[in-house]
């Protein structure tokens, strides 16, 4: 007796989830999202409420134009189901926006930035400004040094003055960011501010704040040092935080790059004038390390910033 109750109980539940699926599949988008699963009815039929809110959320992904407007209940994933044993698992799958989403995330994270503005951190190869043939002396150079710097990290970056706004910095940006989806560390910094913040965490309580800064910028394998030349100069700044800086990379043979608005001439003149007075000899050595470390390049080119 037991055995035809079971067996009634089994046939009534049969029929309920019979029923329920064929219900589902009234619904034409239901039924094309299944028909594309290429599973057994008599599986996908246990699982139909499941089901339809994968369907949902597969037609969401399916039309949706950007991760801002995806209306999924966890952005950037759509729950689908796959086969697991003799039934269903539901699992929650990135779209592509997501999938690229993280894949800048994960790139733009390989670049430290240090004051600098936020269209520096999506500087791309393929939004350089090409146009302008005063660029391509700099642009092939820095072409050249990724393909170099795959083959031996231990590469001389380059010193790279120019006018006001011509796009040094972004060029020099966008070879990181190119580098940084390798996973290669780079740190780009405004010297100026740079030193305005290690200043003042250095006079904070909080000095391990100025420690960490520093040594972060000293041993990042790539170092962009931004608009040099352009700090008010200090016998502190140029002494105790550039010279040690730019000795420690030239022993360790790291990639360091300038910008500036002035040539080395000049920034030798601006580094020797501090309030002690004229220190010709300490600029000298500045200098010196620069010439180690880097190639020089001079770009005039349009103002990209009017």
């Amino acid at each position: 007796m037991q055995k035809v109750s079971d067996n009634l109980i089994k046939g009534n539940l049969e029929n309920i989830l019979d029923e329920a699926y064929d219900e589902a599949l009234e619904n034409d988008k239901f039924k094309e999202f299944v028909s594309r699963l290429k599973i057994k009815r008599e599986v996908l039929k246990k699982y139909t409420s499941l089901l339809e809110e994968s369907s949902i959320e597969y037609f969401n992904c399916k039309n949706c134009p950007g991760l801002a407007a995806c209306q999924n209940k966890l952005v950037g994933y759509a729950k689908l189901p796959k086969l697991s044993g003799d039934g269903l698992e539901f699992v929650y799958k990135p779209c592509k926006y997501k999938k690229k989403f993280d894949e800048e995330e994960r790139v733009n994270s390989n670049t430290m930035l240090f004051n600098v503005p936020k269209e520096i951190k999506e500087a791309s190869i393929e939004k350089i400004y090409k146009t302008d043939k005063n660029r391509y002396k700099t642009i092939l150079w820095l072409t050249d040094f990724i393909k170099k710097y795959k083959k031996d990290v231990h590469q001389k970056g380059l010193y790279l003055c120019g006018n006001f706004g011509c796009g040094k910095t972004y060029l020099i940006a966008a070879i990181f960011n190119e580098l940084g989806k390798e996973g290669i560390k780079s740190a780009i910094v405004f010297w100026p501010e740079f030193l305005n913040s290690l200043k003042a965490s250095f006079n904070s309580e909080v000095k391990s704040e100025f420690r960490n800064k520093y040594n972060y910028v000293k041993k990042v394998p790539l170092l962009l040092i931004d608009d040099l030349g352009a700090e008010a100069v200090t016998s502190w700044s140029r002494d105790e935080i550039l010279c040690p800086l730019l000795q420690y990379r030239m022993d360790e043979k790291l990639p360091t790059f300038f910008t500036s608005n002035l040539d080395l001439k000049s920034l030798e003149n601006h580094l020797a004038i501090t309030s002690k007075g004229d220190e010709i000899i300490k600029a000298g050595r500045i200098i010196s390390r620069i010439k180690q470390l880097t190639e020089y390049q001079e770009m005039i080119s349009k103002n990209l910033r009017k």
